[in-house]
């Protein structure tokens, strides 16, 4: 389950980073913070979309926050902080949940354990001047800056192929590319091979998930353009290598932002 766990954890990681990046904007670290707001995000029920159906306990709460910071925060008789002292560089998540559990619930273990954080106390909530919080239990868990799953999310950031684009597969700059058509203002301003692109009657159709399509023009030739590693078997691209890609290339880009072809990864337009 752990490794189904770290999969899903990424994933809204990944999300975080592209819907909620201010939480990590003052930080030296942001994929430390992209992943503990996933994890908060995760246990609270409020993450968009999960790969693994992520089982939700009423009245799960998260707080989290810099060890030493939280220890500056309560005072040092505080009964968590004689079991394990505060730790440098470690982000300490307290995570409450209903005291009718009489241990701490499995969604809560796994979604820690996938992280690679480490459990160091367990309580009433009550006992230790929550009062927002009574008639609940809290469980501590210690996570270190550094942990090897932030490298996981900043491959995942930092990889142009392995981005995921807003429409929903794999797709490199597809996503940063202007969406034009013949009637758009800036029609008249493209490059050549853009306004061809647009202009020319093409078919184009998703031959295999990972985003490879078929692009047949007019005169009845066909060639296979794949969207990932940006290549295309016609001869412009082969011989030339134009800046921007073919005109294949960018006639299949626009067919996926316009939502008229399945996406990279197989999926159906969202407006169909």
């Amino acid at each position: 389950m752990t490794d189904r766990y770290l999969t899903t954890v990424l994933d809204e990681a990944e999300r975080v980073a592209e819907h909620h990046e201010q939480v990590a904007q003052s930080s030296d670290h942001p994929e430390h913070e992209y992943l503990r707001y996933a994890v908060l995000r995760l246990l609270e029920d409020e993450a968009d979309d999960t790969s693994v159906e992520v089982p939700q306990i009423d009245g799960v709460t998260v707080g989290y926050g810099e060890d030493d910071a939280m220890c500056n925060s309560w005072d040092d008789d505080v009964e968590w902080w004689e079991t394990v002292p505060p730790q440098e560089a470690c982000t300490r998540f307290r995570v409450f949940y209903p005291d009718e559990y009489d241990a701490v619930p499995r969604v809560i273990v796994d979604v820690m354990a996938a992280l690679g954080a480490w459990r160091v106390w367990i309580g009433s909530a009550a006992a230790c001047g929550s009062y927002d919080h009574r008639e609940r239990r809290e469980v501590h868990y210690l996570w270190p800056e550094g942990h090897p799953v932030e490298a996981l999310v900043a491959n995942r950031l930092q990889d142009p192929e392995a981005a995921v684009a807003p429409d929903g597969g794999r797709s490199g700059d597809v996503r940063d590319r202007m969406v034009v058509t013949e009637h758009s203002p800036q029609h008249d301003d493209l490059e050549p091979r853009t306004s061809r692109a647009v202009d020319e009657s093409m078919a184009v159709s998703l031959l295999e998930k990972g985003g490879l399509y078929e692009v047949r023009s007019a005169s009845g030739n066909w060639y296979e353009v794949d969207v990932i590693s940006e290549s295309c078997t016609c001869p412009d691209w082969r011989k030339r290598t134009p800046d921007g890609g073919c005109k294949h290339l960018r006639r299949v880009d626009q067919e996926i932002k316009q939502g008229r072809v399945p996406r990279p990864d197989g999926r159906l337009p969202s407006n169909s």
